[in-house]
């Protein structure tokens, strides 16, 4: 893998029209949110890449750093720091001083969407954009934790890969054609949890999971 410095979105940056608008609208109402592309959070040396959706209206657009100030971030950094690839107190800010261990955590669009939706357009150009040469740059990436279809898909795109031959299914893991590990996991996202489609310790066990296996490698 090429040792290159990932890509990261300006903070003006239009590729999407809508998801531009969308931003300045969010900048009038709250002047105090982040309300720019979220960069990604961890080093460069991660041996594992979590990728989510997209920055929530008030959690990662408000305070900058992905998955972080919302229900989902909560769940996510715990399963994290309780499965060693993290370390230090998750405070919901983004300067809590929380710190990822072998760990990089991004989403495959990187500006909040209107109704959590982002467009296929939109996701397609964003991951193609940003999330692709991402992967690419991350010289000691073995695997990749999927948060959700929507985020699964997008790593297949990536790598130009047919989705129908990798389908999405959670606790499902999928070896790419780069050497990468592809592991799937339902959304932690507040509707999930509070309906019983996934808990806490479903993330953990695929954390664990994955844990073992990069250990292995």
């Amino acid at each position: 893998m090429a040792a290159t410095e990932p890509p990261e979105p300006a903070a003006a940056c239009a590729k999407c029209s809508r998801l531009a608008a969308f931003r300045e609208t969010n900048r009038a109402a709250h002047p105090s949110f982040w309300n720019a592309p979220v960069p990604a959070f961890g080093g460069t040396d991660a041996r594992l890449l979590v990728v989510g959706l997209a920055p929530g209206l008030k959690g990662a657009n408000r305070t900058g750093r992905p998955f972080t100030g919302d229900y989902a971030g909560e769940v996510l950094y715990q399963a994290l720091l309780d499965t060693g690839f993290a370390r230090g107190t998750y405070a919901a800010r983004a300067d809590d001083g929380l710190r990822l261990n072998g760990c990089r955590v991004t989403n495959a669009v990187r500006c909040v969407p209107p109704d959590n939706k982002p467009t296929a357009a939109e996701i397609r150009t964003c991951s193609n954009a940003f999330l692709a040469g991402e992967i690419a740059a991350l010289p000691r990436l073995r695997a990749i934790l999927a948060l959700g279809k929507v985020a699964h898909d997008a790593v297949l795109g990536t790598q130009g890969l047919v989705k129908a031959h990798h389908p999405f299914a959670h606790g499902r893991e999928h070896s790419l054609p780069n050497g990468l590990t592809l592991a799937d996991c339902y959304h932690c996202s507040r509707y999930n949890v509070n309906t019983g489609r996934m808990t806490p310790a479903m993330l953990r066990d695929v954390l664990t999971r994955l844990s073992g296996l990069l250990d292995a490698a």
